[in-house]
């Protein structure tokens, strides 16, 4: 099939867009859909299920492309994204300056009016440093919680990890959830750690990618109100299975309505329906992590017309063949293509 047929049959099968986008002054060439209706957005992250860790566009010269925005935020929005995290691995937050995240966060507020509740990405490697814009972002307002990261390259150890956090939620009113990545740190937080953590009346929550034994622990023994999301998009059955509160995603941006569908099933307890649907999901998540993400979710929104652009440096494009292969796996579920792409179950460190 036609890489463009499969473009048509993508926004077919999501009808609710051409107006949202028109609404905002966005021309659009899809067909006539029908009517638009906003996601109905619970202002408590404690109700939100599929948080979208979504990407910078970027231009050509490497600039931010704010003019993209909202044509991607309002695709998002009726998809079944019910928060956006911003500043975070997915959007490249490790070559944004803070002046640029500002930027962002300034003009993804200006577009979300308050639909949905927004997260930012405020953690770095040096706990002063985090503890700073911590303090900016909070004072900057709009957000429900800032994430920080696990400090990577340095290799703390748990006390270590205990006081940077334990600073970080001391320093501001900003509530933090704990984003624990070993896969791109190096050092895991123990769940023992986590829930010393937990205890701290700041810290409110955790994205959590490391095994789900650990998930399990921790849903085990968790204080009442603290939220745990996985942010593992092929682990979403599994967690929230387990009791886990809601995912942080990547393919949210291109299958929202399937992971919206798989959770709205085990909300039911339709397990069966819910297992069918993360059958047909597995190999769509494995081609968005078989290269360094966000190569690969890009790759894709760009095929839809997003303007999401290149990617800044070190990361890069994927090559033309691997996007076609990505874009075949994730818009048409092409067996064939899923199997040249990857082979097994990848857990996406990247």
């Amino acid at each position: 099939m036609q890489l463009t047929k499969k473009r048509e049959i993508y926004f077919s099968r999501h009808n609710h867009f051409k107006e949202a986008i028109e609404k905002i002054g966005f021309r659009s060439s899809l067909p006539k859909a029908g009517p638009y209706q906003y996601v109905e957005i619970p202002k408590d992250l404690k109700d939100v299920k599929i948080i979208t860790a979504m990407v910078t566009p970027f231009n050509a010269d490497g600039s931010i492309n704010f003019d993209a925005l909202p044509k991607l935020i309002e695709h998002l929005l009726a998809h079944h994204t019910d928060a956006l995290l911003l500043a975070g691995t997915t959007a490249e937050s490790p070559t944004l300056t803070h002046d640029e995240e500002l930027q962002l966060f300034a003009a993804v507020q200006k577009i979300v009016k308050g639909r949905v509740p927004l997260i930012a990405g405020v953690g770095t490697n040096d706990t002063r440093d985090s503890i700073e814009f911590a303090r900016e972002v909070a004072a900057f307002g709009g957000f429900a919680a800032g994430l920080a990261i696990v400090p990577y390259y340095n290799k703390p150890s748990q006390e270590g990890m205990y006081q940077h956090f334990k600073a970080i939620a001391d320093a501001s009113d900003l509530p933090i959830i704990i984003y624990n990545i070993p896969g791109r740190v190096v050092v895991e937080m123990t769940p023992e750690t986590l829930l010393r953590l937990a205890e701290h009346p700041n810290i409110i929550g955790v994205k959590e990618c490391t095994s789900l034994a650990n998930m399990a622990y921790l849903i085990e023994h968790k204080p009442e109100n603290f939220l745990i999301y996985t942010g593992e998009d092929g682990d979403a059955f599994h967690a929230m299975n387990l009791g886990a509160d809601g995912v942080i995603s990547v393919a949210s941006h291109v299958n929202g309505d399937e992971m919206h569908e798989m959770l709205t099933a085990i909300e039911n307890n339709d397990i069966k329906k819910a297992a069918a649907i993360q059958r047909q999901f597995i190999p769509k998540v494995n081609a968005l992590f078989s290269y360094p993400s966000p190569a690969p979710v890009k790759a894709v929104l760009n095929y839809l017309g997003f303007e999401t652009g290149p990617l800044r440096l070190p990361l890069v494009c994927c090559s033309p063949e691997d996007a076609k292969r990505i874009i075949d796996v994730v818009i048409d579920g092409d067996v064939k293509a899923t199997k040249e792409t990857v082979t097994g179950v990848l857990r996406p460190d990247y």
